[in-house]
């Protein structure tokens, strides 16, 4: 198994997104909420994106109620919220649950890959290379601007 092997359907629409289209890329993918303290990251990750996806960078986001409900029950909801505070244009995809046996997938695969035994609260980031290779987590507290120079150094590989 390997991260291109999951296919997620999109927060909005119905159109199901293999991440084998990400192949070649540089991946930040990261487990999101709408009402959160750490919220305002979306700003930072879509700066990161915008910066840095001409080079094979994107964003991967995965909204979540997970800790404390701390997201809309409907999609087109946190569509909106994501768009119009933040400007949000990577992709982000359906919600999801990020612990117990319902864990989305992926998020299992990170975990088990990265040695990283559970996802911790809203906003936990995985940096992953353009072999699909898990390079670094970042839990919460960490904010999008200081994995910068990290995401330089692997888009130079």
């Amino acid at each position: 198994m390997t991260i291109y092997d999951y296919s997620f359907s999109k927060l909005t629409g119905n159109e199901t997104v293999p991440l084998s289209d990400f192949r070649n890329q540089v991946l930040l993918i990261v487990n999101t909420a709408s009402k959160c303290g750490f919220t305002p990251q979306y700003d930072g990750l879509e700066k990161l994106y915008e910066s840095y996806k001409d080079q094979g960078f994107t964003v991967l986001g995965f909204p979540s109620d997970s800790f404390l409900s701390q997201e809309f029950a409907d999609s087109e909801k946190t569509a909106e919220f994501c768009k119009l505070n933040y400007g949000v244009t990577f992709p982000l995809f359906q919600k999801s649950k990020m612990k117990g046996k319902e864990i989305n997938p992926l998020f299992r695969y990170l975990l088990d890959e990265s040695g990283e035994k559970k996802i911790t609260w809203n906003f936990n980031k995985f940096l992953v290379d353009r072999d699909g290779k898990i390079v670094h987590y970042y839990g919460s507290r960490t904010k999008p601007e200081a994995i910068e120079s990290e995401i330089q150094t692997l888009l130079k590989k």
